[in-house]
């Protein structure tokens, strides 16, 4: 387990959730979560995160410096957020990192979203890196909207890039920050958010 982690979080509403890395026993977890969400949450998702060989490979290839994936996890053990930041190790994009997050759709505006890319935002700065990026269908309007509170510019589109589990094109949504920024806004979120982090050491 990575230094700092488990973190136990307290939400407005009394439930009190865990934020950890994945580890490799997180598979059926993972792929109950996934399984549960809704097709439209999961229809431009970048790989098939129902299947089980998929989920598999990334529990086998897990590398916290490469990605890392954080989960927010109930008191029960079920998963109801997944967030990543993958980082070129090598390379000229090697300063930047690319963010995803998924929260369940009982568990969206809890602010979990906002606590996950937290979590991934401070490990950005502690690597060092000087910019991140998320992408996404431009028909993920909410989306869009999700990660601008976040503090996220639109910077490119890309025309008929992605296409989606009905086999349509789709154009992408390339949307990014400088690293220190968007630590600044997620931390005024933060500090406006009834939420309560502290370490959990078991």
């Amino acid at each position: 387990m990575m230094e700092g982690y488990p973190k136990q979080v307290s939400l407005k509403n009394g439930v009190k959730l865990v934020l950890r890395p994945m580890e490799a026993e997180d598979v059926q977890a993972l792929l109950e979560f996934f399984r549960a969400l809704p097709l439209e949450d999961r229809q431009f998702l970048k790989h098939d995160v129902c299947a089980t060989d998929v989920i598999q490979e990334r529990a086998d290839r897990l590398d916290y410096e490469s990605v890392l994936p954080i989960l927010a996890v109930t008191e029960a053990g079920r998963i109801v957020g997944d967030a990543t930041l993958h980082v070129e190790q090598h390379g000229w994009s090697r300063h930047v990192g690319e963010i995803r997050c998924v929260v369940a759709r009982d568990f969206q505006r809890t602010g979990i979203g906002t606590l996950l890319c937290r979590e991934l935002f401070a490990n950005a700065q502690q690597r060092g890196l000087d910019k991140i990026v998320a992408q996404m269908a431009e028909d993920q309007v909410g989306a869009q909207k999700v990660f601008q509170r976040l503090g996220f510019h639109k910077e490119a589109v890309l025309e008929n890039h992605v296409t989606d589990l009905a086999g349509n094109k789709r154009n992408l949504i390339l949307m990014s920050n400088h690293v220190d920024e968007l630590w600044q806004q997620v931390e005024n979120l933060y500090l406006q958010m009834d939420v309560s982090i502290e370490p959990l050491w078991g």
